[in-house]
Protein backbone atom coordinates (compact mmCIF):
# COMPACT_ATOMS: atom_id res chain seq x y z
CA UNK A 1 0.00 0.00 0.00
CA UNK A 2 2.91 2.30 0.72
CA UNK A 3 4.21 1.56 -2.79
CA UNK A 4 0.90 2.66 -4.31
CA UNK A 5 1.06 5.98 -2.41
CA UNK A 6 4.54 6.59 -3.73
CA UNK A 7 3.39 5.94 -7.30
CA UNK A 8 0.46 8.33 -6.98
CA UNK A 9 2.71 10.97 -5.42
CA UNK A 10 5.18 10.60 -8.31
CA UNK A 11 2.57 11.40 -10.94
CA UNK A 12 1.77 14.98 -9.84
CA UNK A 13 5.48 15.72 -9.59
CA UNK A 14 5.93 14.65 -13.22
CA UNK A 15 3.13 16.95 -14.31
CA UNK A 16 4.62 19.90 -12.46
CA UNK A 17 7.98 19.46 -14.16
CA UNK A 18 6.42 19.59 -17.64
CA UNK A 19 5.27 23.28 -17.48
CA UNK A 20 8.79 24.36 -16.49
CA UNK A 21 9.93 23.55 -20.05
CA UNK A 22 9.50 25.97 -22.94
CA UNK A 23 5.96 26.28 -24.37
CA UNK A 24 6.84 25.23 -27.94
CA UNK A 25 8.31 21.81 -27.04
CA UNK A 26 5.37 21.20 -24.69
CA UNK A 27 2.97 21.49 -27.60
CA UNK A 28 4.97 18.99 -29.61
CA UNK A 29 5.05 16.60 -26.67
CA UNK A 30 1.25 16.56 -26.38
CA UNK A 31 0.67 14.99 -29.85
CA UNK A 32 3.37 12.46 -29.07
CA UNK A 33 1.46 11.45 -25.93
CA UNK A 34 -1.73 11.06 -27.96
CA UNK A 35 -0.07 8.90 -30.57
CA UNK A 36 1.43 6.75 -27.82
CA UNK A 37 -2.05 6.36 -26.31
CA UNK A 38 -3.46 5.39 -29.73
CA UNK A 39 -0.75 2.78 -30.17
CA UNK A 40 -1.46 1.39 -26.73
CA UNK A 41 -5.21 1.03 -27.44
CA UNK A 42 -4.79 -1.39 -30.40
CA UNK A 43 -2.27 -3.36 -28.34
CA UNK A 44 -4.92 -3.79 -25.64
CA UNK A 45 -7.49 -4.91 -28.23
CA UNK A 46 -5.11 -7.44 -29.76
CA UNK A 47 -4.29 -8.76 -26.27
CA UNK A 48 -8.02 -9.16 -25.60
CA UNK A 49 -8.44 -11.05 -28.90
CA UNK A 50 -5.56 -13.34 -28.05
CA UNK A 51 -7.05 -14.18 -24.67
CA UNK A 52 -10.52 -14.94 -26.11
CA UNK A 53 -9.46 -17.99 -28.20
CA UNK A 54 -7.92 -19.53 -25.09
CA UNK A 55 -11.42 -19.80 -23.59
CA UNK A 56 -12.95 -21.60 -26.60
CA UNK A 57 -11.30 -25.02 -26.07
CA UNK A 58 -12.78 -25.19 -22.55
CA UNK A 59 -16.30 -24.61 -23.90
CA UNK A 60 -15.73 -27.10 -26.72
CA UNK A 61 -15.50 -29.92 -24.17
CA UNK A 62 -19.07 -29.45 -22.94
CA UNK A 63 -20.98 -30.49 -26.12
CA UNK A 64 -18.77 -33.54 -26.56
CA UNK A 65 -19.60 -34.70 -23.04
CA UNK A 66 -23.40 -34.50 -23.50
CA UNK A 67 -24.38 -36.44 -26.62
CA UNK A 68 -27.94 -36.89 -25.38
CA UNK A 69 -28.52 -33.13 -25.33
CA UNK A 70 -27.38 -32.75 -28.95
CA UNK A 71 -29.76 -35.53 -30.04
CA UNK A 72 -32.64 -33.80 -28.23
CA UNK A 73 -31.91 -30.44 -29.85
CA UNK A 74 -31.97 -32.05 -33.29
CA UNK A 75 -35.43 -33.46 -32.56
CA UNK A 76 -36.73 -30.07 -31.38
CA UNK A 77 -35.71 -28.25 -34.57
CA UNK A 78 -38.62 -27.76 -36.99
CA UNK A 79 -38.37 -29.47 -40.38
CA UNK A 80 -36.63 -27.43 -43.06
CA UNK A 81 -39.14 -25.91 -45.45
CA UNK A 82 -38.52 -26.04 -49.18
CA UNK A 83 -37.34 -22.73 -50.60
CA UNK A 84 -39.58 -20.41 -52.56
CA UNK A 85 -38.18 -19.98 -56.06
CA UNK A 86 -38.92 -16.65 -57.71
CA UNK A 87 -38.63 -15.31 -61.24
CA UNK A 88 -39.73 -12.05 -62.80
CA UNK A 89 -40.15 -10.55 -66.24
CA UNK A 90 -40.07 -6.78 -66.43
CA UNK A 91 -41.34 -4.45 -69.14
CA UNK A 92 -43.34 -7.13 -70.95
CA UNK A 93 -45.21 -5.46 -73.81
CA UNK A 94 -48.73 -6.52 -72.90
CA UNK A 95 -51.44 -4.73 -70.98
CA UNK A 96 -51.60 -5.84 -67.33
CA UNK A 97 -55.36 -6.24 -67.53
CA UNK A 98 -54.98 -8.85 -70.29
CA UNK A 99 -52.09 -10.63 -68.57
CA UNK A 100 -54.02 -10.91 -65.27
CA UNK A 101 -56.71 -12.96 -66.99
CA UNK A 102 -54.15 -15.64 -67.81
CA UNK A 103 -52.33 -15.34 -64.47
CA UNK A 104 -55.58 -15.97 -62.58
CA UNK A 105 -56.06 -19.24 -64.47
CA UNK A 106 -52.69 -20.74 -63.49
CA UNK A 107 -52.43 -19.45 -59.90
CA UNK A 108 -52.21 -22.40 -57.47
CA UNK A 109 -51.72 -25.03 -60.18
CA UNK A 110 -48.87 -27.55 -60.35
CA UNK A 111 -46.21 -26.54 -62.88
CA UNK A 112 -46.80 -29.33 -65.45
CA UNK A 113 -50.54 -28.62 -65.57
CA UNK A 114 -49.97 -24.87 -65.80
CA UNK A 115 -47.55 -25.26 -68.72
CA UNK A 116 -50.03 -27.52 -70.54
CA UNK A 117 -52.82 -24.98 -70.04
CA UNK A 118 -50.63 -22.09 -71.21
CA UNK A 119 -49.45 -23.99 -74.28
CA UNK A 120 -53.00 -24.30 -75.65
CA UNK A 121 -54.33 -20.93 -74.51
CA UNK A 122 -55.31 -18.58 -77.37
CA UNK A 123 -54.28 -15.44 -75.43
CA UNK A 124 -50.99 -13.78 -76.29
CA UNK A 125 -50.08 -13.28 -72.60
CA UNK A 126 -49.95 -17.07 -72.21
CA UNK A 127 -46.64 -17.25 -74.12
CA UNK A 128 -44.93 -14.71 -71.86
CA UNK A 129 -46.24 -16.34 -68.67
CA UNK A 130 -45.26 -19.82 -69.94
CA UNK A 131 -41.69 -18.60 -70.54
CA UNK A 132 -41.57 -17.16 -67.04
CA UNK A 133 -42.91 -20.34 -65.38
CA UNK A 134 -40.39 -22.45 -67.32
CA UNK A 135 -37.60 -20.10 -66.23
CA UNK A 136 -38.62 -20.33 -62.57
CA UNK A 137 -38.83 -24.14 -62.81
CA UNK A 138 -35.34 -24.39 -64.31
CA UNK A 139 -34.03 -22.02 -61.61
CA UNK A 140 -35.47 -24.39 -59.01
CA UNK A 141 -33.78 -27.39 -60.62
CA UNK A 142 -30.35 -25.85 -61.11
CA UNK A 143 -30.03 -23.53 -58.11
CA UNK A 144 -32.02 -25.34 -55.40
CA UNK A 145 -31.89 -29.01 -56.51
CA UNK A 146 -35.68 -29.35 -56.69
CA UNK A 147 -37.74 -31.39 -59.13
CA UNK A 148 -39.83 -29.23 -61.47
CA UNK A 149 -42.74 -31.70 -61.55
CA UNK A 150 -43.20 -31.37 -57.77
CA UNK A 151 -43.50 -27.58 -57.83
CA UNK A 152 -46.66 -25.51 -57.57
CA UNK A 153 -47.32 -21.88 -58.52
CA UNK A 154 -47.93 -20.28 -55.13
CA UNK A 155 -47.86 -16.65 -56.25
CA UNK A 156 -48.22 -14.92 -59.57
CA UNK A 157 -48.66 -11.18 -59.81
CA UNK A 158 -48.96 -8.81 -62.74
CA UNK A 159 -48.06 -5.21 -61.97
CA UNK A 160 -48.26 -2.24 -64.29
CA UNK A 161 -45.05 -0.97 -65.86
CA UNK A 162 -44.41 2.29 -67.68
CA UNK A 163 -46.78 3.24 -70.49
CA UNK A 164 -45.43 4.00 -73.95
CA UNK A 165 -47.41 6.89 -75.40
CA UNK A 166 -47.93 6.97 -79.16
CA UNK A 167 -50.06 9.36 -81.22
CA UNK A 168 -52.39 8.66 -84.10
CA UNK A 169 -53.62 11.23 -86.60
CA UNK A 170 -57.38 11.72 -86.64
CA UNK A 171 -59.92 13.77 -88.56
CA UNK A 172 -59.78 17.58 -88.77
CA UNK A 173 -56.04 17.69 -88.01
CA UNK A 174 -56.35 16.28 -84.53
CA UNK A 175 -54.10 13.67 -82.89
CA UNK A 176 -55.22 11.18 -80.26
CA UNK A 177 -52.99 9.36 -77.85
CA UNK A 178 -52.58 5.58 -77.88
CA UNK A 179 -51.29 4.00 -74.66
CA UNK A 180 -49.08 0.96 -75.18
CA UNK A 181 -49.00 -0.50 -71.70
CA UNK A 182 -46.27 -2.71 -70.21
CA UNK A 183 -46.33 -5.23 -67.37
CA UNK A 184 -44.04 -6.57 -64.68
CA UNK A 185 -44.86 -10.25 -64.05
CA UNK A 186 -43.61 -12.11 -60.96
CA UNK A 187 -43.91 -15.83 -60.24
CA UNK A 188 -43.14 -17.78 -57.05
CA UNK A 189 -42.90 -21.58 -57.06
CA UNK A 190 -42.82 -23.86 -54.04
CA UNK A 191 -42.49 -27.60 -53.67
CA UNK A 192 -45.37 -29.57 -52.19
CA UNK A 193 -49.11 -29.85 -52.57
CA UNK A 194 -49.87 -26.66 -50.62
CA UNK A 195 -52.07 -24.03 -52.18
Amino acid sequence: MADEKKKTSDKPAAKKSAPAKKSAPAKKAAPAKKSAAKKAAPAKKSAAKKSAPAKKPASAKKPAATKKESAETQKKQPPVESPVVRAKASYVRIAPRKARLVADQVRGMPVPEAIALLRFSPRSAAQDIAKLVNSAASNAEHNHDLVADDLRITEITVDEGPTLRRYRPRALGRATRINKRTSHIKVALKAGGER
